[in-house]
């Protein structure tokens, strides 16, 4: 039975990791993540992703009975780096993590991978590579200090601290966060909201938010206008961009193209 289950509900791909007790993960889980990931890529249908769990954990991260047998701490994942996401840097659809209990060190850079994240107030976020005599070097050194505040993502690298579902919504790390039972609606909400969107105009602001974290709000602006972001403009000159003034002055839903 497959560690990893695709459920297409409409646009969005939902796809989950069920691999009891702590949906750990070893290379072969990896690469069943990024197939996953991979289909949502290529599959026109599909405009967003949901990654969520099964049970009590989100994600315990690497499979530590997988290195004891042998899996190298750096051995190749995926073509998506760890658990098929960490690298996946051309993916071109947006991934909402659904996190729906503990997220540990992997499982966290998982969740930090994903463009949102929406937590049930049971969630736990922490990464204890430190205390393991490794590093969260699949995201969490880079990603974390650019979602919480410096000092405190410093002491969460450095000692394993764990952060509340309440404490990632009011850090703006989660946000989203919500009853367990809730949490699958509460995401598939949100990602049929996404979807509901253009697509180029919804690419083209992950790109530009991706391009222009960390610059000032001028350096942005000469980034985005100098014609460095491409599929900025290509949506400046699709026919969406013509379809939805239109379809607001003509009191109906937009109908989009995709070009």
């Amino acid at each position: 039975m497959s560690a990893v289950t695709l459920e297409p509900r409409g646009a969005v791909l939902v796809i989950t990791l069920d691999r009891p007790k702590a949906n750990a993960i070893d290379v072969v889980t990896s690469m069943a993540l990024y197939a996953g990931f991979k289909a949502l890529d290529e599959d026109p249908a599909l405009r967003v992703g949901i990654i969520t769990g099964t049970g009590r954990f989100f994600s315990a991260g690497w499979d530590l009975g997988a290195a004891s047998a042998g899996e190298a701490v750096d051995a190749v994942h995926s073509p998506g780096g760890f658990a098929g996401l960490t690298e996946y840097f051309s993916l071109s659809k947006p991934v909402i993590a659904a996190v729906n209990g503990l997220a540990v060190g992997g499982g966290f850079e998982l969740a930090l991978a994903a463009d949102l994240i929406v937590a049930s107030d049971t969630a736990q976020f922490w990464l204890p590579e430190a205390q393991l005599g490794i590093l969260p070097d699949s995201g969490g050194l880079l990603r974390l200090p650019k979602c919480l505040p410096q000092r405190l993502a410093t002491e969460m690298i450095l000692t394993g601290r764990r952060l509340s579902a309440a404490e990632a919504l009011h850090h703006g790390l989660a946000s989203r966060v919500c009853a367990p039972e809730a949490l699958r609606d509460t995401a598939l909400d949100l990602a049929h909201t996404i979807a509901a969107g253009a697509p180029m105009a919804i690419k083209a602001a992950r790109d530009i938010l991706r391009a222009t974290a960390g610059l000032d709000a001028e350096h942005g602006y000469r980034l985005m206008r100098s014609g460095a972001v491409p599929s900025y403009q290509a949506m400046l000159g699709s026919q969406d961009a013509l379809e939805g003034p239109r379809a607001f002055a003509e009191g109906r839903p937009p109908i989009w193209q995709g070009r």
